[in-house]
């Protein structure tokens, strides 16, 4: 199934009957060794559920001190659903209403983010804002690679683009809101260029355990009947520092060059609203897990 060579396209029906021909060849020939798994043998990935309004964050020296850059990663996570009582943002189990308002907010943001973290601040070389979904969780997940500033000055210097930030999402005009909507729809609206795409997502949607099929056209119809104010209220109670649905982990990593700032970083007291993380494993075990959208019972692994 490709654009050429030996490859080709089949009909449904044909692959159906190949998929036949291989189960009986390996599961009903006589004497096979071989036979289907239970359910309870599935491995099944499951996220771990930050805290509302609490910043994680686990700091550590990179194994090779020789290597000079060190690293942030943010990430900020929601309720499963906006109705119901995951820098990487963590902001939801997949939801089509907060999908779009999350992916309309990654849109607007990137590239100002781009140009205050790296172009501005210089930061460093590598830097970004983007979408990251995890099981179904999507979220945001911002990331800079630096030799210039240690990850706690970069990490920090996140947070205050978010409150800067802040004003741009508020003062939004409708003509804008509207552009950056169309915009959205109209890369949505795009053609798989070719089978590798189209495949892509079709297995993306059955690895999550999502089957969203339609996940295009639900998420188009929504962003058109989508009001400002709506996206406002999602930013303000998911995105802005201080949100009442904010949860946050930090990963950052110290490099060659900022190991003193390693030591100092370590040996200071937590700030309010923050939770140092020192045991990584001991950490997972402590936290709820977002289900999981492939359902049975199987054995669980953490992301």
């Amino acid at each position: 199934m490709g654009d050429g060579g030996d490859e080709r396209n089949i009909e449904p029906n044909e692959a159906t009957s190949i998929v036949q021909e291989i189960e009986d060849i390996i599961f009903n020939t006589p004497n096979s060794v071989f036979k289907s798994m239970s359910p309870s043998q599935y491995l099944i990935k499951r996220v771990i559920m930050l805290e509302n309004e609490l910043k994680c964050y686990h700091q550590i020296e990179g194994l090779n001190q020789k290597n000079e850059n060190s690293s942030v990663v943010q990430y900020i996570q929601k309720e499963a659903c906006e109705d119901a009582k995951h820098v990487c943002i963590q902001v939801h189990l997949d939801d089509a209403l907060s999908n779009i308002k999350l992916q309309l907010f990654a849109l607007i943001a990137s590239q100002p983010a781009f140009n205050q973290l790296r172009t501005v601040e210089q930061l460093g070389y590598i830097a970004g804002l983007s979408l990251r979904s995890d099981c179904g969780v999507w979220a945001l997940e911002v990331v800079i690679q630096s030799t210039v500033k240690d990850p706690s000055h970069v990490d920090a210097r996140i947070d205050e683009f978010f409150k800067m930030f802040e004003s741009k999402i508020h003062e939004l005009s409708d003509k804008d809101f509207k552009r950056n909507v169309k915009s959205l729809v109209d890369s949505k609206l795009e053609k798989f260029k070719n089978l590798w795409e189209e495949s892509h997502f079709y297995w993306g949607e059955i690895e999550a355990g999502t089957l969203k099929f339609d996940r295009v056209e639900s998420e188009v119809a929504l962003l058109r009947e989508l009001k400002k104010e709506e996206f406002i209220e999602f930013f303000d109670q998911h995105i802005r520092v201080g949100a009442p649905q904010r949860k946050t982990v930090s990963v950052q990593v110290f490099g060659g060059e900022h190991l003193a700032e390693f030591k100092k970083a370590i040996a200071e007291t937590d700030t309010p609203k923050t939770y140092r993380i020192t045991d990584i494993f001991g950490f997972k075990r402590s936290r709820p897990l977002y289900r999981s959208l492939k359902g049975g019972p199987g054995r669980i692994t953490m992301d």
